[in-house]
């Protein structure tokens, strides 16, 4: 029917009918949210990690998934879902059901490959809502030993003497080691190519062998194995570094100013996911993060641990992908 020929009375019928039913709606999906919040937590909670076992989110994940698990008396399941720079493991939390029987825990490469790849199946926004932060942690420049570099300008000067040039290695391509090390060989006038491995472990497996000329990963990947002597931490992301390795300097310190930051980890929800349950995972995830013995934990590995809100975490990832859209414009980062 031509809606110009509604009469004024078939209008009114129209609108008669459809009000009730708006109003109906608009009372049945607060009480759905209510009651499946009400029947928080579940038998059973997955978190669902994009990366590798072994990683800086899957070392956090579990230490939160370990207490949440003591404190709720329900199992809890850390998920490795890898693939595609932590699209897979992302991708497949988006269709999963909004009850907080599913979370996504992520850390900062997850927004990186969200600013620098368009091709993502999913918007940040609009597919997922914010938990709470867990931890930051500064990030740190790996070499081989056998180098015998001692500092960040012998790494420069020595990749500068190369003809062909140097590799260096990252988690995978739009990762935040990624942009971290593309930002450096940048700023260094270094010829460079990008070697993408499938985590943070292998990617520094393959520093300390050598085969490629450095990495940067977070303090639980790089620390225990600096502190035992089996590689070489030439700088940091973050002046906060020196807290955990104190004579490490930052990559400003280390005579190359213009980058620095610390990456981090935290906790999404499908989207829809009632705020009362979010609310509830982010009180708690803050309650263990405060564990003198979580702290220390987390301090030992280079991390510290940082509790927010899950509005306050959505704003902190949204900001983080414009800051990383932009910078990976100006040193001309793409998805490969």
């Amino acid at each position: 029917m031509n809606p110009a020929s509604l009469t004024a009375d078939g209008l009114y019928m129209r609108i008669f009918i459809l009000f009730p039913i708006l109003a109906i709606a608009a009372f049945v999906a607060p009480a759905q949210a209510a009651d499946t919040a009400a029947k928080f937590p579940p038998e059973q909670i997955r978190i669902v990690v994009p990366f590798t076992a072994g990683g800086g989110t899957d070392v956090v994940a579990r230490i939160v998934a370990k207490h949440l698990a003591d404190t709720w008396k329900v199992a809890v399941i850390v998920d490795n879902r890898v693939g595609a720079g932590g699209v897979v493991g992302s991708q497949y939390v988006t269709t999963q059901k909004p009850d907080g029987g599913t979370l996504l825990a992520v850390a900062s490469a997850f927004a990186v490959r969200s600013a620098i790849d368009r091709t993502v199946p999913y918007e940040v926004s609009r597919d997922f809502t914010g938990v709470g932060q867990m931890a930051r942690s500064p990030s740190f420049m790996v070499v081989s030993l056998k180098y015998g570099f001692s500092s960040l300008k012998e790494l420069i000067a020595y990749a500068k003497k190369q003809p062909a040039g140097i590799l260096y290695g990252s988690a995978g391509v739009g990762s935040t080691a990624h942009m971290h090390a593309a930002a450096v060989a940048h700023l260094a006038g270094i010829k460079a190519d990008h070697v993408a491995f499938r985590g943070t472990p292998e990617a520094v497996n393959d520093a300390l062998a050598g085969r490629v000329l450095y990495v940067f990963a977070p303090g639980p990947n790089a620390i225990p194995l600096a502190r035992a002597g089996k590689l070489q931490i030439l700088a940091t992301t973050s002046p906060a570094g020196a807290r955990f390795l104190p004579g490490v300097p930052s990559i400003a310190q280390a005579g190359l100013p213009g980058y620095e930051g610390d990456d981090w980890f935290g906790m999404f929800a499908p989207a829809g996911t009632p705020i009362e349950i979010r609310e509830r995972v982010s009180k708690e995830m803050a309650r263990i993060l405060a564990l003198p013995e979580v702290r220390e934990l987390l301090f030992s590995l280079g991390a510290e641990p940082v509790s927010s809100r899950p509005a306050q975490f959505e704003t902190v990832v949204r900001d983080y992908i414009a800051r990383m859209r932009k910078l990976g414009d100006e040193i001309g980062i793409k998805a490969e």
